[in-house]
């Protein structure tokens, strides 16, 4: 009971914070999308790092390191270092386009970037991003259940509804800000909660040295490296990294994420928003990746449950029931600020995008939220995949189509829209079929999705260059 109403004082605060953005809604698209261009640079750190640290970091992330040990480390190193690659070449260009292009979504400006409108791109990139948005959204929400499941016994699609019921509130009331102001507050609740476990667990086991080596009489679980790599040695270890290291570059085409950087009130502030932002990303995933490691103390028996339940269950474990509500508010913090924004993209994607006229009027805009906010439920209530499978193919799918066509405009060419089709076509298709193949247990498909698309580029523009000369003749 206890445990009950912490967790629901928690979730009070969180929607309470975003219902009172709805007084400074300014009932216009622009401020629904991009809250008129006038986040400060904090705000921003903390709402992207929210939105990126998800319930795929306390669900799907632990119980991966959970299952595989040290190894999970260079999932960390390469997410974080290919993220901060990709912030100092995409971040200040990408919030310039968007200043330049009057445009609203993350697809718009991408389709706009050099001057000229390219709608057949456009709609065909809005529809590829609204699915997968929804696959990723329906992660969010089966984490929160997931969650709910392990701590009060609950069906597993109540905390679904539950995280969408929630969702819809906000994000009707105030959009974007709503978004950003939830992301600020939960990012907080998020790193304090694992901070807590962390040390609670640490402390239990007799502090740091005793829990070191308690880890390592576990057989092979503090490997720097996994036993079944595709490639022995050094090769295959490379390429491990190597694949993670895509995967944190994979953030540039990501329009829930780089939609936060898009809102920035200056350009010029840019700097000061990636430093909340890796300050806070760096500490969350280090926290993460130690409670995975000690999970496996305090639950030895793999295959005996959901590794994907292990921080609730660890929790129930270690904590006084105000704490465990603590650890349960973090949890559904992390997936609710990321179902938002993932929400809220889909929503831009369908009423700006896919629409023959962009959608301005602010009850059909909201009831396109709703919608799909609906659908990402059903999709949530009805999918038999893991978290972090859901999480990594929806990921990979997003960055397979639009890493390619932003490295290629940021780099100053002027690809016509029959290339950029091409490219993205090229870029997914890789993916998916590198997934269906299982190509992917030797190296993340957003790496051979990403070069495939990008080395399109040349041939599809000749090709394309070729055809209009000729119509011209």
């Amino acid at each position: 009971m206890v445990t009950a109403w912490s967790f629901a004082a928690f979730l009070t605060v969180f929607v309470l914070i975003g219902l009172s953005s709805l007084f400074l809604n300014k009932h216009h698209s622009s401020d629904y999308y991009l809250a008129s261009n006038s986040v400060q640079p904090w705000l921003v750190g903390l709402s992207a790092v929210a939105t990126n640290n998800s319930g795929y970091m306390f669900i799907g992330v632990i119980g991966y390191t959970y299952t595989v040990g040290l190894s999970a480390f260079w999932v960390m190193a390469g997410w974080i270092a290919g993220d901060f690659i990709a912030s100092h070449l995409v971040h200040r260009k990408l919030r310039a386009t968007t200043e330049s292009s009057g445009q609203l979504s993350y697809i718009g400006v991408l389709s706009n970037w050099t001057g000229t409108n390219m709608g057949r791109y456009q709609k065909l990139a809005a529809l590829l991003s609204l699915v997968l948005l929804l696959a990723y959204a329906a992660a969010q929400l089966l984490a929160g259940g997931k969650a709910l499941q392990a701590l009060f016994d609950w069906p597993r699609w109540a905390g679904a509804v539950v995280g969408s019921v929630l969702v819809a509130a906000y994000c009707l009331a105030g959009g974007i800000r709503a978004s950003i102001w939830t992301d600020a507050a939960q990012s907080v609740v998020m790193i304090t909660a694992m901070g807590v476990l962390l040390w609670v667990a640490v402390a239990a086991l007799g502090g740091p040295v005793a829990t070191v080596d308690a880890l390592y009489q576990i057989p092979n679980y503090m490997n720097w490296f996994p036993e079944d790599l595709a490639f022995p040695g050094a090769a295959g270890a490379i390429l491990f990294a190597l694949g993670w290291l895509f995967a944190g570059f994979s953030v540039a085409g990501q329009p829930h994420v780089m939609v936060r950087f898009m809102t920035l009130a200056n350009t010029g502030d840019m700097t000061r928003a990636r430093v909340w932002y890796y300050l806070w990303f760096v500490a969350f995933y280090l926290m993460a990746t130690a409670v995975g490691l000690l999970s496996r103390l305090y639950l030895p028996e793999i295959g005996s449950f959901d590794a994907e339940l292990a921080l609730p269950t660890m929790a129930l474990q270690l904590l006084s029931p105000v704490m465990v509500g603590l650890i349960l508010a973090g949890i559904f913090a992390a997936t609710l600020s990321t179902a938002d924004s993932l929400i809220l993209s889909a929503s831009a994607a369908l009423t700006h995008d896919l629409s023959p006229k962009s959608i301005e009027r602010p009850l059909l805009i909201k009831l396109a939220t709703f919608g799909v906010t609906l659908f990402a439920l059903g999709w949530a209530l009805l999918s038999a995949q893991t978290v972090f499978g859901m999480v990594v193919m929806a990921w990979s799918g997003l960055a397979s189509a639009f890493v390619p066509v932003l490295a290629i405009l940021i780099s100053g060419r002027r690809p016509n829209e029959g290339t950029l089709i091409a490219v993205s076509a090229v870029g997914i298709s890789t993916a998916l079929l590198w997934r269906y193949f299982d190509l992917h247990n030797m190296v993340y498909e957003g790496l051979p999705g990403i070069a495939a698309g990008i080395a399109t580029y040349p041939v599809a523009q000749w090709l394309s260059n070729s055809v209009k000369a000729k119509a011209a003749t």
